[in-house]
């Protein structure tokens, strides 16, 4: 009995982590990318640090400005996919890598990922959106595309 309501606290632990953290899987994504390439160069371990680390803010600069300065609705949706598509894609790796251990159908287990990657990907662009419409224009919330109130 006491597996089980461990099983269940640390599985509500990791989805709220996963709330938390989905808004940096694109610089993440960015950050590994640079290194390895960087890395593969023989550039050693200090500089592609470096960049990666360039690389991870600048991902989170440059859609935070898109956010902020792009009044066409579209382009400010294609800026928020663009991070809650990895987002979406961790969450759905994070749900099936739970859910895996507990179920056994592989179609119960293909829907019950796919929920939880829309439902951390909405999150993470309602997430990304919020710090976006407060960081640039605080005095604007009518340029909010998803409102988190």
């Amino acid at each position: 009995m006491f597996l089980i309501v461990l099983a269940i606290a640390l599985t509500i632990a990791a989805g709220f982590i996963a709330f938390k953290l989905a808004v940096f899987a694109l610089p993440f994504w960015v950050a590994m990318s640079v290194f390895q390439y960087m890395h593969g160069a023989d550039t050693g371990i200090f500089l592609p640090g470096l960049a990666a680390f360039g690389g991870a803010i600048a991902s989170v600069v440059f859609v935070i400005a898109v956010l902020a300065f792009a009044s066409n609705p579209f382009v400010r949706l294609v800026a928020l996919g663009l991070f809650a598509i990895p987002a979406t894609i961790a969450g759905y790796a994070l749900i099936y890598g739970i859910a895996k251990n507990a179920i056994d159908s592989s179609i119960a287990l293909n829907i019950l990922g796919g929920i939880g990657g829309i439902v951390i990907g909405g999150s993470a662009m309602a997430h990304l959106n919020a710090i976006g419409v407060a960081f640039f224009s605080p005095h604007s919330p009518s340029k909010s595309l998803i409102s988190l109130s």
